[in-house]
């Protein structure tokens, strides 16, 4: 069960990680990916780990919901595909520059008031695209934008200074960190800065697996319940036209998922079973089918996870072999088969 109140810390050190994956060639395993992984029950006992869950890690975008349902919390009004967005790792489409636009609108904004990092479009198709029209790369086209977006709206309507938004200090991230304390039901390790600019929060792996169940878990239209439906109602919002994130939420009803960067992806059912991956050498090609095998041994009847299997590996353009979850993961319980 969660706890009212956040426990201590978790333990700063080098992750205990044990084999997740295996590089099979041909009947032989030619690599093996580390990580560590977490199975929540319902009730928010573990039904599975491997590796180690209790060391502090940065959950990169992962940890977006939380942010969210904070925003939410001071006052944030945005709903459907803008509050998906907010939750958004987005892949730079037109609709995703055009809603991170809207929401800098409603607050009397502009691009020029973002402080997350220009860049090119995350999707390749569409940087590609870009590079060959000559545009070059911007605050709204980081896959992060909507985020920042939400976050310079949410310190308009509470009358916050808006150039240092992204100091640890300012109080809106000082609002997002008491709530991902209360989510995760423990105190943040560490404090640095993510990728884009926005200061980034060391939990547990099984921290993350928790605040994501309680998301799923929450009470109509309570700002965690708001977030999750946003996210799973406009999926390709929170992500982008073939992303393995949104594919995983609309083949797995009422499934809230969200990859973060360096091999991270927590998901939630609506019963609050839950899971959280972390690949050590941060490699997607291991994310996906292990955490699919998790979402199983959750409960997920593995035939909606067919297509989250894995890339074939190929040998003179032919399949010959795959990544695979190690057996322990693979091990899926009779009840969860059909």
């Amino acid at each position: 069960m969660y706890s009212a109140s956040p426990a201590g810390p978790p333990p700063v050190r080098e992750p205990r990680h044990a084999p997740v994956a295996h590089l099979v060639r041909g009947g032989v395993v030619e690599g093996v990916h580390h990580g560590s992984v977490v199975v929540l029950d319902p009730d928010g006992g573990i039904r599975l780990q491997l590796g180690d869950i209790e060391a502090a890690c940065y959950p990169r975008s992962a940890l977006k919901p939380v942010q969210a349902v904070a925003m939410l919390r001071a006052g944030l009004p945005l709903d459907g595909e803008l509050l998906s967005l907010a939750a958004a790792s987005h892949s730079g489409e037109e609709r995703h520059l055009a809603g991170a636009r809207r929401v800098l609108e409603l607050a009397g904004l502009t691009e020029s008031d973002l402080r997350n990092v220009p860049d090119l479009p995350f999707d390749p198709v569409v940087r590609d695209s870009w590079i060959r029209q000559g545009r070059l790369p911007s605050r709204l086209a980081q896959n992060c934008s909507g985020k920042h977006a939400a976050m310079l709206y949410t310190c308009v309507l509470n009358g916050w200074s808006l150039d240092d938004y992204l100091d640890p200090g300012h109080p809106l991230q000082q609002a997002i960190v008491e709530i991902v304390e209360d989510l995760t039901g423990q105190r943040v390790a560490r404090v640095t800065v993510d990728g884009c600019g926005a200061p980034l929060f060391a939990i547990s792996l099984h921290g993350l697996a928790r605040a994501a169940a309680r998301i799923t878990t929450a009470v109509p239209g309570t700002p965690e319940a708001r977030v999750a439906d946003a996210m799973r109602e406009h999926a390709e919002m929170a992500s982008g036209a073939g992303r393995d994130v949104a594919a995983l939420m609309r083949a797995v009803p009422g499934l809230l998922a969200k990859d973060g960067f360096e091999g991270v992806q927590v998901a939630a059912r609506p019963d609050g079973g839950a899971i959280a991956v972390k690949i050590a050498d941060g490699a997607d090609r291991a994310r996906v089918p292990v955490a699919a095998a998790a979402l199983a041994r959750a409960g997920v009847a593995p035939r909606l996870l067919t297509e989250f299997a894995g890339e074939p590996l190929l040998g003179g353009g032919k399949p010959v072999g795959r990544v695979r979850p190690v057996p322990a993961l693979e091990t899926v319980p009779p009840a969860s088969r059909g």
